[in-house]
């Protein structure tokens, strides 16, 4: 059972993992592919909880209808920022993005007085050089686009707020949740879209085929296995595995795309994949 659940959760994290590279094989704009991830992810978990005879609980929706709104703005917000970031690079705004579980042990400790002892103070200090590291600033030379790390930050950002928002979530089910959040952030990038002109002049057979890739495997598929997986898992294995998914999009970037990323940067990106993990090792045992 619980190889099984392994195999589900790598699975899931391998499909988050090539995102990147299939986004980069698109000529469509970032922020269509969000509203189309988003729509395609909602309805195909619909039909899945169809499928399965699974009651929705408009009572915990309801309950929860706000918040659920706000971490669906909050998904869309990442995805716009990391897909825009994975056009410049994806190794880069990967990392950038997975500073997020540590921007999150900062805020909460700022306003939620939440404890922190020196172990974490050690991980935010090891994220904040690693990060200093990446962008070059130790040999002065960049390791790439920094329009990388301004959109990688900037949907660390999103996922910041969109973990904060689901801690206060009760009482609702994990697809019921990841459905309203989708379906959320759709509608609330539909908007952007239309005003920011980033609907296609024409569609092309390629792209086409890739966003419904996206759409429904990459976030609907990938979704169910990963919430059918973690609840068999320990924190410690989720926490350790997870970050398989940065790794690989360092080396699909490095090997695949032939992303440039100097000794620096290569130093940088250990010590940021480490002081995450190390946090997430921690959260884990707590």
């Amino acid at each position: 059972m619980k190889n099984s659940a392994t195999l589900r959760y790598l699975f899931a994290l391998g499909l988050y993992g090539t995102i990147g590279l299939f986004l980069h094989f698109t000529s469509y704009s970032s922020e269509f592919v969000v509203l189309c991830r988003g729509f395609l992810g909602s309805v195909f978990i619909l039909l899945v909880l169809l499928y399965r005879k699974e009651k929705f609980d408009y009572l915990s929706i309801r309950k929860n209808l706000f918040l659920l709104i706000c971490s669906g703005f909050a998904l869309g917000f990442n995805w716009v920022f990391l897909f825009a970031g994975y056009r410049h690079g994806i190794a880069i705004s990967s990392l950038c993005n997975y500073l997020a579980p540590i921007i999150v042990v900062v805020i909460t400790s700022l306003i939620y007085k939440e404890k922190i002892n020196i172990y974490q103070i050690f991980c935010i200090i090891a994220a904040f050089v690693g990060m200093l590291f990446l962008i070059g600033i130790f040999d002065g030379q960049s390791n790439g686009d920094p329009y990388c790390v301004i959109y990688g930050l900037l949907a660390a950002l999103g996922f910041v707020i969109l973990v904060l928002c689901n801690r206060r979530l009760t009482d609702i089910k994990p697809l019921e949740k990841t459905f309203v959040q989708l379906l959320a952030s759709a509608a609330i990038v539909f908007p952007y879209v239309l005003f920011n002109k980033g609907f296609p002049v024409s569609f092309d057979l390629r792209s086409t085929l890739i966003v419904i890739i996206l759409g429904i495997f990459h976030t609907g598929v990938a979704y169910i296995c990963y919430f059918s997986s973690i609840d068999t898992l320990s924190p410690q294995s989720i926490a350790v595995l997870g970050y398989l998914e940065p790794v690989l999009n360092v080396l699909i970037g490095a090997l695949i795309l032939n992303e440039k990323i100097g000794f620096s940067g290569i130093i940088g990106a250990i010590m940021i994949v480490g002081a995450s993990l190390g946090n997430e090792l921690y959260a884990g045992k707590k």
